[in-house]
C-alpha cells in the first residue's frame, strides 16, 4: 500500500472506564495519559468507534493531521517514534 495512503491522527480521551492500551492499536503511540497519535489506513470513523469501544471514555476527540505534529515534554520515546515512521 503506498505510503500516502496513512493518516495521522491525534486522539484526545478524558476519563476512560479502561485505560486505553496503546499496543493494541497497531500503529499507536501514546503521548501522555489523555494523548495519542495513531498512524493507520483506517478511516476516522473506525478510530474513533474503535477507540470509544475499547475504553469508553467521557470525551473523546479524534483529529487527522495534515502535518506531523512538534510537542515537547511528552512520554519518553514518542519524538523518536514519530520520526521514525515510514
Amino acid at each position: 500500500m503506498p505510503d500516502d495512503a496513512f493518516t495521522l491522527y491525534l486522539i484526545y480521551i478524558r476519563d476512560p472506564q479502561t485505560p486505553l492500551d496503546p499496543d493494541t492499536f497497531d500503529g499507536m503511540r501514546r503521548l501522555d495519559d489523555a494523548l495519542f497519535l495513531i498512524r493507520t489506513t483506517a478511516s476516522r470513523s473506525r478510530v474513533y468507534h474503535s477507540v470509544k469501544w475499547a475504553c469508553q471514555p467521557a470525551a473523546l476527540l479524534v483529529a487527522p493531521l495534515g502535518d506531523d505534529p512538534k510537542f515537547k515534554g511528552m512520554d519518553a520515546g514518542a519524538l523518536n517514534w514519530l520520526r521514525h515512521l515510514d
